[in-house]
């Protein structure tokens, strides 16, 4: 079992049943599902870099990303209908878990000039998104192989109903969110 799926199980949800005042251990939001999202724009020029970008994303996910593809052509930017523009990746389960386990514990603290993450990313519904500017900040991509830095999204989607059930939920996996000034 991952690390972090037995401190929420042991520790996480006991205190949110008791900061919420819930009456079964159901009640209590947990996290569905992680999405990562690297777009690669450069990838109407070169379609070389989007294998590039999912050889990456497949290293820092631990599974084979899906390939995205553009809904409309937009002539401005030199983009066909159904061309390969990013990759994404859908993690669950132990995968979820071991991944934000990565991403608090190792990944976080190797930005630079960190201050913790933005608590405006909740999307109303207890949603999280957050973006990454260097993907190489995680240990599995070795820098003097990368072809270029590229960022990512990441969408954290939980059972919470409110902002502040999903915050207190991320926050119980050390979330370094940043104080409001």
């Amino acid at each position: 079992m991952a690390r972090l799926k037995q401190h929420y199980e042991s520790v996480v949800r006991a205190d949110l049943m008791k900061t919420f005042s819930y009456t079964n251990i159901h009640q209590a939001p947990r996290l569905q599902k992680i999405v990562i999202n690297m777009g690669v724009g450069e990838a109407v020029k070169d379609s070389k870099k989007v294998e590039f970008a999912a050889g990456d994303l497949t290293k820092i996910a631990g599974q084979k990303p899906v390939m995205t593809k553009a809904k409309n052509s937009i002539a401005g930017f030199k983009l066909r209908e159904e061309m390969v523009i990013g990759t994404k990746v859908t993690l669950r389960r132990e995968k979820m878990y071991e991944f934000l386990d990565r991403l608090v514990n190792i990944a976080m603290p190797r930005i630079r000039d960190f201050r913790g993450i933005s608590p405006k990313g909740f999307d109303g519904r207890g949603n999280y998104s957050m973006g990454i500017r260097e993907h190489i900040i995680f240990p599995e991509i070795d820098y003097d192989k990368v072809d270029e830095v590229r960022g990512m999204d990441i969408t954290f989607v939980t059972t919470a109903r409110t902002n502040d059930e999903a915050k207190e939920l991320l926050k119980g996996f050390a979330m370094p969110f940043a104080e409001k000034k």
